[in-house]
């Protein structure tokens, strides 16, 4: 039942994700979607793997790092160094490397860290 809870999270969060790309303007796209993304993906992960086969800080923490990954490879010129130049991916990706957006990665995983905490509560 919990994943397919997080199954329709995913679901949701994508979708908003998307009509932010599409429509959104001003602080929504700037700060918002990178705040979302990062829960988008531990609710993907969630839906994917049981709570019981990662430890709860775990799932929050790579997620956090694997963010700040994508957003080093920016800073490095992953896209322009690969010849990336398919729009979406580019978007994907992402081309332009902020300290702003490391902030935002880290503020959307304390919801992660609070949904692994309680979770391990209701056990």
């Amino acid at each position: 039942m919990r994943r397919l809870i997080f199954g329709l999270m995913s679901v949701l969060l994508l979708g908003i994700e998307i009509l932010i790309g599409l429509f959104g303007q001003g602080w929504v796209r700037i700060y918002l979607g990178d705040v979302l993304v990062v829960i988008l993906l531990y609710t993907i992960v969630r839906t994917i793997i049981p709570n019981k086969k990662i430890p709860r800080v775990l799932l929050p923490s790579v997620i956090l790092v694997f963010a700040f990954g994508v957003e080093f490879l920016q800073l490095w010129g992953f896209c322009d160094r690969f010849g990336i130049t398919n729009r979406l991916l580019r978007i994907i990706i992402g081309t332009g490397f902020s300290f702003v957006d490391l902030a935002c990665y880290a503020a959307g995983v304390i919801p992660c860290y609070i949904t692994e905490y309680l979770i391990s509560k209701k056990k």
